[in-house]
């Protein structure tokens, strides 16, 4: 058993990194219309019936507010050759919807091309967990392309599925 007792934070996330997720791109639209994105990959199933999600966002990021307040919100399951876009949406100062093709989903909330998953989600439940916030929502649509395999992120790294 390997851990890290001079940086125990460090060690909790070298102990979180070894469950293996899938990358997520959440995206709103703020009340001026400009959209808002970011990676996500604590994002998990809650329930069937009714069907809920769940997911966690820092509570210092500065695009809090508006995931606290939207209507609707998406939940972009990328793809494994979009490891770009998952750089893309975690970069802080930049314009990460910057030539992009969007859809506009519940709420004009964008959908990302090529994912291989999509839930549009109503923002129902918002809870205080930690240094995150954690929001649990109504899926009302969704859609998969089968053909596509998701990115996944383990041990500190993007992997593909062999299939």
């Amino acid at each position: 058993m390997t851990s890290r007792s001079d940086n125990p934070e460090r060690a909790l996330r070298d102990s979180l990194g070894m469950f293996a997720t899938g990358i997520t791109v959440v995206t709103a639209r703020a009340p001026n219309g400009t959209p808002v994105g970011l990676t996500v990959n604590s994002f998990n199933s809650v329930s069937l019936d009714p069907p809920l999600i769940v997911w966690s966002l820092a509570a210092h990021l500065g695009n809090v507010e508006v995931f606290s307040n939207c209507e609707y919100y998406a939940i972009n399951v990328l793809a494994d050759d979009q490891q770009d876009m998952s750089q893309r949406f975690a970069t802080r100062d930049i314009d990460k919807f910057a030539g992009l093709e969007l859809r506009d989903g519940l709420g004009r909330a964008p959908l990302l091309n090529d994912c291989c998953a999509w839930f549009e989600c109503r923002n129902t439940i918002r809870h205080d967990g930690g240094d995150h916030l954690m929001f649990v929502s109504e899926v009302v649509r969704h859609t998969h392309e089968p053909a596509r395999s998701p990115l996944v992120y383990f041990g500190g790294q993007y992997r593909t599925l062999a299939r």
